[in-house]
């Protein structure tokens, strides 16, 4: 009786989440054994608790460049995008007005909380819309301000194209024409590989998530300005300083700091061999699919993404092949995972309904290697000659 062994999988979805490092799951265990004490409680259990968070605070603080006490923790990078929106309106938009901007290409976690504030009748909203090459302009942003703004969300790096937004830039352009104007950044696709420190990107709020930063899930941040404060979105018991209710997932939050921690030792080195990396990668699929249209290729973008649109061909198709062949990634965004609809980013973009619909998102990540590198170039160039067959036999 013959036996088949499964491919040997190689993981190329690290937008979507990445694996916790080993130091984030020593720092997990380490608190769920010896630290499960609840943070608030005064005796010794709970003050062990309030150590590792107040720690895990420090590390977070240290690496936005700003206060402590202006790290919110939250469970997701997701919760702190919809606290920064949500809560600042709650808390200026009386005073300051009820005008939000945001970008067309942002996350759902802003978009959708956006649309939902619109909705009730809480916020009016613009949309921004990227140039060709996926990148927001300054001077788009600036036509869409008005004397009610009282929010502006531009995400950092997108996470479909890997473009990096100006995001200094446009903190000046928008504090320039309105000072009372807040600016948030998601910048959960860019802290991996840029640096977020708050007063150079002349932010007044920026999100981070845990499992995109070698952390594990269940764990991320709003970061707050000096002086910058948000009405809570999570009522209950006033956890983190009365802005988010809830008591701390310790060993989610000692995970997410040490995760951090390492990230900042490495993430030059890192960001270097993945840059190479994603050359040879798209090179190799270019040199033997000269149609491939790699979005956002003219712009800045982090060293991990490699984008592709192979025209004529639908991404649940290639990613169907291409899962078999052992090769994990994506058509897109993962929170929108499972859908026909094309790319919101690519059509942002000015991609064509039938393009969008063909995204190809391969991210890499530090453990990711040459040898993993020139298979999935070797496997995406065979899955896409196989359904153009199909196509034209069809």
């Amino acid at each position: 009786m013959s036996s088949s062994t499964a491919p040997m999988r190689i993981y190329l979805d690290h937008a979507a989440t990445t694996p916790p490092s080993r130091a984030a799951v020593a720092a997990m265990q380490q608190a769920l054994e010896e630290c499960w004490g609840n943070p608030s409680s005064i005796h010794a259990d709970g003050q062990h608790a309030r150590m590792i968070l107040d720690g895990a605070r420090d590390t977070l603080a240290a690496f936005t460049g700003t206060g402590a006490r202006n790290v919110v923790f939250t469970a997701s990078g997701t919760e702190a995008d919809n606290l920064a929106l949500t809560g600042i309106l709650g808390r200026w938009g009386s005073s300051r007005g009820q005008h939000i901007v945001v970008s067309s290409i942002e996350h759902e976690a802003v978009l959708s909380t956006a649309e939902a504030l619109a909705d009730s009748g809480a916020a009016e909203v613009t949309m921004v819309h990227p140039d060709h090459d996926g990148v927001i302009q300054p001077s788009a942003v600036a036509q869409a301000l008005r004397p009610d703004t009282v929010l502006v969300s531009i995400m950092y790096v997108n996470n479909e194209t890997g473009v990096i937004q100006d995001i200094p830039a446009i903190a000046r352009t928008v504090h320039a024409a309105r000072a009372e104007t807040f600016v948030h950044t998601d910048a959960v696709q860019g802290a991996g590989y840029l640096p977020c420190d708050m007063e150079s990107l002349g932010v007044d709020l920026l999100s981070l998530s845990s499992h995109k930063l070698y952390g594990p899930k269940g764990a991320g941040c709003l970061v707050l300005r000096d002086g910058v404060f948000v009405a809570p979105v999570i009522h209950g018991g006033g956890q983190e300083r009365n802005r988010r209710s809830g008591t701390e997932a310790i060993p989610a939050i000692a995970g997410f700091a040490a995760a951090v921690r390492e990230l900042v030792e490495h993430r030059s080195a890192w960001c270097m061999e993945m840059e190479s990396l994603r050359t040879m990668l798209t090179s190799e699929v270019r040199k033997e699919l000269p149609g491939t249209i790699i979005p956002g290729e003219r712009a800045q973008r982090v060293p991990s993404c490699a984008s592709f649109v192979f025209p004529g061909i639908r991404n649940e198709l290639l990613l169907t092949r291409l899962d078999a062949a052992g090769i994990s990634a994506s058509g897109g965004s993962a929170c929108s995972a499972g859908t026909t609809l094309p790319s919101h980013v690519l059509t942002a973009m000015g991609f064509s309904d039938e393009d969008a619909r063909g995204l190809l998102r391969c991210t890499l990540g530090h453990a990711t290697t040459r040898e993993d590198a020139r298979a999935a170039a070797a496997a995406i160039v065979d899955a896409v000659r196989a359904l153009s067959t199909s196509i034209a036999d069809a």
